[in-house]
């Protein structure tokens, strides 16, 4: 009777978690969702809103030069890149400066050199980009991911905890109808635990994104002799860094030194010979002797490709590809390509947006099973546990917090913040 009462007030505790974690992270929950399953289908939808498809795949190609300097004079500005993509039947994109420092895509024809429209600021994609990532807001919005991650983590392990089979409670059935409780509990419960191994996954592969779990990653891959080796990149191209896999983006640069350029048609040449024909961005130096970078077009995290052309002698500075990866390396790029469902092919594109969707659904059951459970009209969170539970709970919760340290904080926080509460109650 004794350890059915202990158990009964580990529950407790862990709804008790289980609630406020949904409470404080469940609006920016479901901005991620949406926006990350619309994120998934950006080539679809950005075909939708741009003429990404040629009007007629008939005739020879333009040389790259010819190209880019359509799109040069169309915008009156020189260009940062050319996106060559994998198929025939796709416009080529020249990526242009702009007075205010922004940027302008231009869809060119490669076979008559037509600018067949234009694209700013990366298009509705890279708003739909800024939005999942909450950098539309600077550097706080990147903050508040890894701590929405932290506590989406949260719930996943306390949700899984709360809905395992136990006392002929099975973990997937929905019974009652829509107008009880009991159909809402069993729907956010089934959805949860049907779907929490794919939320887990998102939210902690979504972490190397955070500037300051990310970043700690990266150093700490780079630390072990996990990670890659030096590459030379040139960070003066209009968002080269984006560009690139992930573990390649914290480089020095090398230091312009000559005037001869050998030009982009010359480089497109040698990046063919090294096999990489198409799909793939071309970066142009921003100044005298800086060196191309030549990135292919990721899909699969082993696709990763960065070769670094010298622009006076056209000699390849490096060729970097995935077999030289570290293990940590290869591990977070795998992850961040899986969880972009790019990995293996739609079959992964379709569970990730399963997760999404899933994820969206669990933040709408939750507020009408909270409405749904209210008292005398009023809504109140779970009963609280006994301190004993409380504390046990609570320590595990924080020990899962230091491993990502904004979470942590803001758990401190909402511990100091219930105990001040019951403080004032009880005063």
């Amino acid at each position: 009777m004794g350890a059915a009462s202990e158990q009964g007030a580990f529950y407790r505790a862990m709804w008790r978690w289980h609630f406020y974690a949904g409470l404080i992270v469940l609006p920016v929950l479901a901005l991620m969702a949406v926006t990350g399953a619309l994120y998934l289908y950006k080539p679809e939808l950005e075909a939708l809103a741009y003429p990404v498809r040629l009007p007629s795949a008939q005739g020879a190609m333009l040389p790259p030069s010819r190209i880019v300097a359509a799109a040069e004079k169309e915008a009156g500005a020189k260009a940062t890149q050319l996106l060559r993509p994998a198929s025939d039947t796709e416009s080529w994109r020249v990526v242009t400066g702009t007075v205010g420092g922004g940027t302008i895509t231009h869809f060119v024809d490669p076979r008559d050199g037509r600018v067949l429209g234009a694209m700013r600021d990366g298009g509705v994609m890279q708003t739909v980009k800024t939005l999942h990532s909450l950098t539309i807001t600077g550097p706080v919005g990147n903050r508040l991911v890894e701590v929405v991650a932290g506590w989406a983590i949260i719930l996943c392990v306390t949700g899984l905890y709360l809905r395992w089979p136990r006392r002929g409670q099975p973990a997937l059935a929905i019974r009652g109808t829509a107008k009880g409780r009991l159909f809402w509990r069993d729907l956010h419960g089934t959805l949860g635990f049907a779907s929490a191994l794919v939320i887990l996954f998102l939210a902690i592969t979504g972490m190397p994104w955070t500037d300051v779990w990310g970043g700690g990653l990266r150093a700490v891959i780079a630390a072990n002799g996990a990670g890659r080796p030096p590459m030379k990149v040139n960070p003066w191209a209009h968002a080269a860094k984006e560009a690139l896999p992930w573990t390649l983006r914290e480089q020095d640069a090398p230091v312009g030194h000559a005037a001869r350029d050998i030009g982009v048609d010359a480089v497109a040449e040698i990046a063919a010979r090294r096999g990489l024909r198409a799909g793939y961005q071309l970066f142009l130096p921003a100044e005298p002797g800086a060196p191309y970078l030549v990135t292919a077009m990721t899909i699969r995290a082993d696709d990763a490709r960065a070769i670094t052309i010298d622009a006076s002698s056209g000699a390849v500075v490096q060729d970097m590809e995935w077999r030289q990866f570290g293990r940590g390396a290869q591990a977070v790029e795998w992850g961040i390509a899986t969880h972009q469902g790019q990995q293996y092919g739609e079959a992964n594109r379709l569970l990730m947006l399963a997760g999404c969707l899933c994820l969206l659904l669990l933040c709408v059951t939750a507020p009408v099973l909270w409405w749904k459970r209210r008292r005398d009209g009023r809504l109140s969170a779970p009963p609280a546990a006994p301190p004993g539970a409380r504390r046990t709970v609570a320590g595990l919760m924080i020990a899962l917090g230091a491993l990502f340290p904004l979470t942590g904080l803001s758990m401190l926080a909402a511990l100091a913040g219930e105990w001040i509460a019951g403080r004032l109650r009880r005063a």
